[in-house]
């Protein structure tokens, strides 16, 4: 929400940290939640289709325990193209 003060507690770190390439291939599930309404806003679509995209794209740790869940992008983005391609 514009103008509201935010907590760094609030903001997931790859939120305003990255590679040095600026190409991550990952997100957490946290930023992808932050970035859904603006996503869903810029492609026309439903929020809670976009947000169910994200869901569907989150992957758990690996064998159950190791790394954090994470979103894959460019499979996410993938599937947005999709809806809007159907819409």
């Amino acid at each position: 929400v514009p103008g509201r003060p935010v907590s760094p507690a609030d903001v997931p770190a790859d939120a305003v940290t990255s590679s040095g390439s600026g190409l991550d291939p990952d997100i957490s599930p946290e930023y992808a939640r932050l970035q859904t309404a603006r996503v869903a806003a810029r492609n026309h679509l439903p929020v809670p289709e976009v947000a169910r995209l994200v869901r569907d794209h989150t992957e758990g740790r690996t064998l159950g325990f190791l790394g954090e869940p994470r979103v894959n992008v460019l499979e996410l983005n993938t599937a947005l193209k999709q809806l809007e391609a159907r819409r």
